[in-house]
């Protein structure tokens, strides 16, 4: 890819270890950005005024994000068959709820070689006589004989979403496209590709796990038990990057919560602090995006792109979304909780020209302060998780979910 886009080399990311000689920055003053693109100007200069004219203005940025950053999903891509796999009655929590496995079956008669099956797991309350909202995870399957941190006190997530009458979902996207560079020649972008490299403004594993929500939301609208109106999509980190994304393409979920999604998610790109685009453009991250990202690691670099992370929350609005990070010094600067808040301050405009709240604030607020509105924002005292912000997104999703 190097070699199509003409580059020798590589600028390298900073590191991640706040004691190494490269370290990453994370001291405030010595941020300076400017020329951050404005979402409601067109690309030819001329403001956009109206919330009609927002269509126009996302059409370009769709565009822009698909040529030069996640890359462009694929037409005509297969029907996915979903297999029941097992149903059962169980209780989670003090809930009784029917849980259902799934596998996604996709058609790979085009070129068989590569098998492609979306995991998928589900719950919602038993015995109850209206169909109900869903929060939808991308997670994670553990490694065999990989020790798993300690579960936290209390209800897990999965427990206090049934308890407040919704259903859960966890959608396994390393199931149907592997996180590494290699796997581009496998799952679904390697079955699109008939096991070919990518062309340069080919889409990127976030694009394609996004995809792979998509098609789960196809099987949650289709179940009269879940309102398919009323999903919310969720991820953390990596996940969270994917969760954005899924929901900035796809206008069907309803609600995002974004929990610590830092570079190549809600974070401010053009912000020198903490991880940045040579990181993602390195051979650890470089598949999350299309080709043509590379580039901003080589001659040219983050004030080139043009677009960033404010205008990806943008492609959301009108819809809700939580943005979620955990404290600075237990999960580290590496994510960049104000970063992600400055970008979602800059994303506001655009809710508010669509008849929306923007946060209530546009100043970085001190540590575990709720920042509401339809765009909202809270940083809490936990480490790389949503763990402890979920009490508070159940409570602030409330008016939205029914």
């Amino acid at each position: 890819m190097m070699q199509k886009l003409g580059i020798e080399s590589l600028r390298p990311g900073p590191s991640g270890n706040p004691q190494a000689p490269n370290a990453a920055n994370s001291d405030e003053s010595k941020v300076h950005y400017e020329n951050v693109p404005d979402p409601l100007v067109f690309e030819s200069g001329k403001p956009v005024k109206k919330a009609k004219d927002w269509d126009k203005r996302k059409t370009e940025l769709v565009e822009l994000f698909d040529r030069e950053m996640y890359g462009r999903t694929p037409e005509n891509l297969p029907s996915v068959q979903w297999q029941l796999i097992l149903e059962k009655d169980t209780l989670i929590g003090n809930t009784l709820a029917v849980y259902r496995r799934m596998k996604g079956i996709v058609d790979n008669s085009d070129y068989p070689s590569i098998s492609v099956a979306i995991d998928f797991e589900y719950a919602v309350p038993k015995n109850v006589d209206k169909s109900v909202p869903l929060v939808l995870e991308f997670g994670w399957v553990w490694p065999v004989g990989m020790q798993r941190p300690p579960a936290p006190p209390g209800p897990s997530w999965q427990e206090q979403v049934l308890s407040e009458g919704w259903g859960f979902g966890v959608l396994i996207p390393t199931s149907y496209q592997p996180d590494n560079g290699a796997g581009l020649r496998s799952g679904i972008i390697g079955l699109m590709n008939q096991g070919e490299p990518r062309k340069l403004d080919d889409w990127g594993t976030l694009k394609a796990w996004a995809w792979g929500a998509s098609r789960t939301l196809d099987l949650l609208q289709d179940d009269p038990a879940i309102n398919g109106d009323q999903v919310v999509i969720e991820g953390l980190s990596r996940y969270g990057k994917a969760a954005l994304v899924a929901m900035a393409y796809d206008e069907r979920f309803a609600v995002g919560l974004i929990g610590s999604s830092g570079a190549g998610g809600a974070k401010l790109l053009r912000r020198v602090f903490g991880e940045q685009i040579e990181n993602l453009a390195s051979s650890g991250e470089y598949h999350w995006f299309a080709p043509n990202f590379i580039k901003y690691a080589g001659p040219l670099d983050q004030d080139d792109l043009p677009v960033d992370a404010h205008e990806l929350i943008a492609l959301c609005a009108p819809r809700p979304m939580f943005i979620s990070v955990g404290s600075p010094t237990v999960e580290g600067q590496w994510i960049d909780g104000k970063g992600m808040f400055d970008a979602a301050v800059l994303a506001g405009p655009v809710y508010d020209l669509l008849g929306k709240k923007p946060l209530s604030v546009s100043e970085f607020p001190p540590i575990q302060t709720l920042v509401d509105g339809d765009l909202a924002f809270r940083q809490h005292e936990g480490g790389h998780t949503v763990g402890p912000n979920w009490p508070y997104f159940i409570e602030w999703a409330r008016r939205y979910l029914e």
